[in-house]
């Protein structure tokens, strides 16, 4: 026990810097936040929740490949970033049309209700936006190497990726809770051709760019 407090004590200025940044980079209004308030605001709170809850499941799935060395493999071989790059890019570009054909139907004036069945899709979504991400895998990477600095354990990287979970948590369902609101649904209800016209060009723009880079 003495050990580990004294890893942790030695490491922790490191475990900050990585918290503050993930905050940060979680926290920003990306194509996985916008996503998350877009499916809570059109779905409800439980979409919201289950699209947070597949965001954050991406996200810690390339934690823990990055935890044992698999992503940095993968960027050893750019032909599997630039795969990733472009199925990325390509499942944006989706999220694009989904959100533009969602701009030009017609108002039906009413709040909607999620299905087990929508529920278990929406988490899909959130986890293959993340899954897709090659920002999440550099992300990781520089993650994993700033805990094992100075000669970071084990211990130092599991307690670290703890904290990002538990981070993310918060972050990504607390952005659902707000955005399920019923005043921000209805207000979704008044400006939906507005906001699904926003999101279809941002999802586009971070799509091309993606494929681009």
């Amino acid at each position: 026990m003495d050990g580990l407090l004294a890893q942790l004590q030695l490491h922790w200025p490191h475990m900050t810097l990585v918290f503050a940044a993930f905050v940060v980079a979680a926290g920003s209004p990306g194509p996985a936040v916008l996503g998350i308030m877009a499916t809570s605001m059109t779905d409800g709170r439980k979409a919201g929740m289950a699209f947070a809850a597949g965001v954050l499941t991406g996200s810690m799935t390339w934690a823990l490949l990055a935890a044992i060395g698999l992503t940095a493999w993968l960027q050893a071989f750019a032909f599997g970033l630039v795969v990733l790059k472009i199925g990325g890019g390509l499942y944006l570009l989706w999220l694009a049309w989904k959100s533009f054909r969602s701009m030009l139907e017609a108002d039906t004036g009413a709040l909607p209700a999620a299905t087990a069945a929508s529920i278990a899709q929406h988490y899909r979504r959130g986890a293959l936006l993340h899954l897709t991400n090659p920002k999440a895998v550099l992300a990781w990477i520089a993650i994993v190497g700033i805990t094992q600095s100075d000669g970071g354990n084990g211990t130092v990287l599991a307690v670290t990726l703890a904290g990002c979970l538990l981070l993310g948590v918060v972050i990504f369902q607390g952005y659902a809770l707000i955005f399920a609101s019923r005043v921000m649904m209805r207000q979704y209800l008044k400006l939906r051709r507005y906001i699904e016209g926003m999101l279809a060009a941002v999802f586009g723009y971070a799509g091309v760019r993606l494929i681009a880079s």
